[in-house]
């Protein structure tokens, strides 16, 4: 008789006060953790996949092993589901980044914690399950070769809830070269940059039952020529691709020309400010503010739908900095920005330097509820200040007016990925509690 595995993916609660489920009625992006961790999982096992954003559930369900992987947003979830579960009976694992970080914390919610990389642990944990001898604490070293990695098993997962046009997470790479001082990104991810055989990555795009991939990577252009390599063999398959890069990838002609020719629809890119002073305090030296306009209008030239992340809460900073971006990106018609609190995550330099300051506050509660509170105490101006700055901000964006006179008809691919994102953007904007006065 098999074993039986539930693999789940937890949604998150939707705030401190209520603790409501956030439920969604169908998403595009189908996740690529739950079928991946399927396919890791050695015969004999039973498996069952659940992403709880657009499935329930089931705490009766007969498994054996219950395995929860949880980001920090949905880490108050998956304890409560974890502690469900272990009322029944059932053998908890408990993994993901949150895991990374908080592992002792996680210890006390579950039967085993799993802290790295699935492909080194994930057969060793199941066997110990099923030998009854789990034990509490596993770590992973870095897996070095990330070559004939298994095709991640979407035959187990329900896709109905992703509607008609779905997106398959890919992920090329591991890691990232740069070395900014607020990510914790490249903690978890492993140090260094490391990168899967090109052959190996269009096998498995070849097996996906869409051509639209998210190429799930903290930098897609790490390494220019293993990029340039990919994007190559891309071409012959046809796809509308969208990744995140480096704004200075945007300076490489013949990088974009290939981006082009081999189907990219959108990428992201983390300007994260307008200011060379607060760049030079971020470690972020790829940017180089006066390239900001060139780069942005030659993206614009080529029709390629791009996203600017900007992150707000610099010591270098004074409010005026709000009105200035705004100001920037309608002057540039930029098509879509995300505009982030500073937020000092765990491990990272900037929470070290910050905690040593006694700048953090609600420290045990940072990244646990959707939205940007606030976390830190700003140098120039209040927590309050950044809050209402940043939610101001992002409603201005993102009104209509502002909307119709950034984006071009939706004619085109990217013109209307541009679009959708701005609309689902507009709706987040404009769900947040508070009213502000336009600037």
């Amino acid at each position: 008789m098999s074993s039986k595995l539930l693999i789940i993916q937890p949604s998150h609660y939707d705030s401190p006060l209520r603790r409501s489920v956030v439920k969604l009625r169908r998403r595009q992006l189908v996740p690529l953790v739950l079928p991946y961790l399927a396919a890791l999982t050695p015969e004999g096992w039973e498996i069952a996949l659940v992403d709880e954003a657009v499935r329930p559930v089931d705490l009766e369900w007969p498994a054996d092993v219950v395995a929860i992987t949880a980001w920090t947003l949905s880490s108050y979830r998956a304890y409560d589901l974890a502690a469900e579960f272990r009322k029944r009976g059932r053998k908890v694992i408990l993994g993901g980044p949150h895991v990374y970080f908080y592992p002792e914390e996680a210890c006390a919610h579950c039967d085993a914690v799993a802290v790295g990389e699935g492909e080194v642990l994930w057969r060793a944990i199941l066997e110990d399950a099923a030998a009854g001898r789990l034990q509490a604490m596993y770590r992973a070293r870095q897996l070095q070769d990330l070559s004939h990695l298994p095709l991640p098993r979407y035959d187990l997962l329900d896709l109905r809830p992703y509607g008609l046009v779905k997106t398959f997470a890919v992920q090329a790479t591991r890691g990232c070269p740069m070395k900014c001082n607020f990510c914790s990104e490249r903690l978890y991810l492993g140090s260094g940059f490391r990168f899967r055989p090109v052959a190996d990555v269009v096998e498995e795009i070849r097996h996906l039952p869409s051509r639209n991939v998210l190429f799930a990577e903290s930098n897609f252009g790490g390494n220019r020529r293993h990029a340039m390599e990919l994007m190559e063999a891309l071409i012959p398959l046809r796809l509308r691709w969208s990744t995140l890069w480096s704004l200075n990838l945007c300076g490489d002609k013949e990088f974009l020309d290939l981006a082009q020719r081999s189907g990219l629809l959108h990428v992201n890119i983390g300007m994260e400010s307008l200011e060379g002073e607060t760049i030079a305090t971020m470690h972020k030296g790829q940017n180089q503010p006066q390239q900001y306009t060139e780069f942005i209008a030659d993206l614009r030239r080529r029709g390629i739908s791009f996203s600017l992340n900007f992150m707000f809460g610099w010591d270098t900073e004074t409010t005026e900095v709000f009105p200035a971006t705004l100001r920037f990106l309608e002057e540039q018609k930029v098509p879509v920005a995300y505009f982030n609190l500073l937020t000092p995550d765990k491990g990272t330099e900037y929470y070290d330097r910050m905690r040593e300051e006694g700048r953090i506050f609600n420290t045990n509660e940072i990244g646990r509820w959707p939205g940007q509170p606030c976390h830190i105490i700003p140098r120039n101006y209040t927590p309050w200040e950044l809050e209402s700055g940043v939610q101001r901000l992002q409603r201005q964006f993102y009104r209509f007016s502002s909307v119709a006179r950034r984006l071009p008809l939706p004619l085109t691919p990217s013109a209307i990925a541009s679009w959708v994102l701005n609309l689902s953007q507009r709706r987040v904007a404009y769900c947040r509690e508070g009213d502000f006065s336009e600037y």
